[in-house]
């Protein structure tokens, strides 16, 4: 199985993948370049939320997608944390390349939604329902819900900003040799 490239001139939408950067919780670059990618199912389903989101004048703004095994075990190595990460051993959504993180901005001025945390907030904030956020944040958040449920998509109750799709388990891992080329930094 080949993973599908994610572009933000083929999908319309705004890729920050922050795990190439500095800016997530681990205060370094986990991946060592900024590709997308997704397995052909998931890209499916993401094309239709793209348009439903389109349809309301939002954009979709992908913070992670498909992650290296390699890169999964980085992650947990820095922080085992089970309610937001994981398990290396028993492989995560995103490395079988059909899980994204993601927020909404808007199409017209670009700006992000008030999501009432930022992503990657290892808190109870960030759980699905949590009535400690604004008002306008927990409507920013049943709106992605809302979207990417009619899309296909299941969520993660813990983090307002991961879906994956319902049978994700039923995916095989990949990693970096499964790659055009090396994701995970060193």
């Amino acid at each position: 199985m080949t993973l599908i490239p994610i572009t933000e001139t083929d999908h319309d939408v705004e890729i920050d993948l922050r795990y190439a950067t500095p800016d997530n919780f681990t205060g370094q670059p986990v991946y060592l370049h900024g590709d997308c990618y997704l397995h052909p199912e998931a890209e499916k389903r993401l094309r239709v939320a793209i348009d439903l989101a389109a349809r309301q004048g939002w954009k979709l703004k992908i913070l992670d997608a498909f992650r290296p095994s390699q890169a999964q075990w980085k992650l947990w190595n820095h922080t085992p944390d089970p309610e937001f990460l994981a398990d290396p051993r028993r492989g995560s959504p995103h490395s079988r390349g059909v899980a994204l993180d993601l927020t909404l901005i808007d199409k017209s001025s670009g700006e992000t939604f008030d999501m009432g945390t930022a992503f990657d907030a290892f808190t109870p904030l960030s759980h699905h329902g949590n009535t400690d956020i604004s008002p306008l944040a927990q409507k920013n958040r049943m709106l992605l819900m809302g979207l990417m449920t009619v899309a296909g998509w299941d969520f993660y109750r813990n983090e307002w900003w991961h879906y994956q799709l319902f049978d994700s388990r039923d995916y095989a891992l990949f990693g970096d040799d499964d790659l055009p080329r090396t994701m995970t930094a060193p």
